[in-house]
């Protein structure tokens, strides 16, 4: 989440038409003082019983935790984009991040 974070400006354009929500098992108490101590500018959602992430196929009932997976919803309403498992590391990923938002929220044009 970190680096969603420090690249939430150019990854995210600054939140404009765009809406990161971060899906974890944690309770709500615990994203809450997370997000708030680490300055987070998107939101978080608790799915402590593990609905959301079984839904999604992303829960590892092992681990008793979310594998991280992407998903981008795109104006209509529909999953516009996914990718299982986001490489974190990996810089390709949030360049091609960045192009699938770019191109379902693009920033209007400057004029002259």
């Amino acid at each position: 989440m970190e680096a969603y974070r420090d690249q939430y400006a150019t990854l995210f354009n600054n939140g404009r038409k765009v809406v990161v929500i971060g899906i974890s098992v944690d309770a709500d108490t615990t994203l809450a003082s997370w997000a708030r101590v680490s300055d987070f500018p998107m939101l978080f959602a608790s799915d402590v019983g593990s609905k959301v992430g079984t839904l999604y196929d992303t829960f590892d009932a092992k681990r008793n935790q979310d594998a991280r997976a992407l998903y981008v919803v795109g104006p209509d309403g529909r999953i516009a984009f996914v990718t299982k498992p986001f490489r974190v590391l990996v810089e390709a990923a949030y360049t091609e991040l960045g192009g699938v938002i770019d191109r379902l929220a693009p920033l209007p044009a400057e004029s002259p």
